[in-house]
């Protein structure tokens, strides 16, 4: 796929952000309550310094990609840590390079930042995804844990 721009997400993407969000099986929401909150945390993404959202545009169109991306400061390094929380493309063009070409632009963009690291979590589940960073040169570095309250 050729026509493929990585560019930042801007506020009137939300509504193509939150559905990309539900086809990884992020929640729903219940209620035009839960619906606002959902959009306004994209917007702070979208609109805050250390946190961002780039998207895959087939095109210069149509929105068939996303990342989110927070620069973290780290109490044992003096340079920022790139967190990757989300990382989408839609099923149908998936396979063609765009997952890759979306990373590339997140390396970039880390080493533009002077990042020491990037770091991102994978369900255990997705073993796909798992072998997808694996030959991005990403290490499995850690367990995570996680407790639901």
């Amino acid at each position: 796929m050729e026509n493929i721009t990585i560019c930042p997400a801007g506020i009137s993407d939300i509504p193509v952000l939150l559905d990309l969000l539900y086809q990884l099986g992020r929640p729903k929401p219940r209620d035009d309550f839960d619906l606002d909150s959902f959009r306004n945390l994209v917007k702070n993404y979208v609109t805050n310094s250390d946190k961002m959202i780039f998207v895959a545009k087939l095109n210069d169109v149509e929105i068939i990609g996303m990342v989110s991306v927070v620069l973290l400061p780290r109490l044992n390094n003096s340079s920022l840590e790139m967190y990757i929380p989300e990382l989408i493309v839609i099923e149908n063009f998936q396979n063609h390079g765009i997952g890759k070409k979306i990373m590339k632009h997140c390396i970039q963009f880390a080493k533009e930042k002077k990042c020491h690291r990037i770091r991102l979590e994978s369900g255990i589940q997705r073993k796909n995804s798992h072998d997808f960073y694996k030959n991005l040169e990403f290490e499995q570095s850690s367990l995570s844990f996680s407790k639901i309250i």
